[in-house]
């Protein structure tokens, strides 16, 4: 399955649609329009929620986004480290080992489980907006799609960090 994640242009809390490929919504995010941790929540269309995805309060030493399951869960966490210049993110606190990798420069990553690459993710180098196309099986594409919105939340708590 393919979906396309594609941040609002006018969203004061960093909503995102989510569509399949014939541009149908498939799973709807919200922001929090006042947090300190870019809180998001994702839903099915039938408006129940999935994730919510939270930044950790502090980045000092290294980078952190949490993902919780409908239930309040912890069931991954994404980290970074500050201080590392690679493009290998960790994806801890699930059962199997997982990390996103990827090339900076060719705007590609992939979702890594147990050695195997289980789902691309392509980013769309837009000034207005950011947007990924991920592609993975449909069985996971829920947690895929949560995981590339933490991946999202880490890139802006950088480039906010920069400013």
């Amino acid at each position: 399955m393919k979906v396309f994640i594609k941040n609002k242009l006018i969203s004061l809390g960093g909503s995102s649609d989510i569509l399949n490929e014939n541009q149908e919504p498939v799973f709807r995010v919200e922001g929090k329009v006042v947090t300190f941790t870019r809180t998001k929540e994702m839903f099915d269309m039938e408006n129940k929620l999935l994730y919510t995805i939270r930044n950790r309060y502090f980045n000092f030493l290294s980078d952190k986004v949490y993902v919780y399951n409908a239930e309040g869960v912890k069931v991954a966490t994404l980290k970074k480290n500050k201080f590392s210049f690679n493009l290998k993110y960790q994806i801890l606190d699930t059962e199997s080992e997982m990390s996103i990798e990827g090339k900076f420069f060719k705007g590609v990553s992939n979702i890594i489980k147990n050695g195997e690459t289980v789902a691309t993710i392509t980013r769309d180098f837009s000034i207005l907006n950011d947007a990924y196309i991920l592609e993975a099986e449909d069985k996971d594409i829920a947690f895929y799609t949560a995981l590339v919105i933490a991946f999202d939340n880490m890139l802006d708590q950088k480039d906010s960090d920069r400013n």
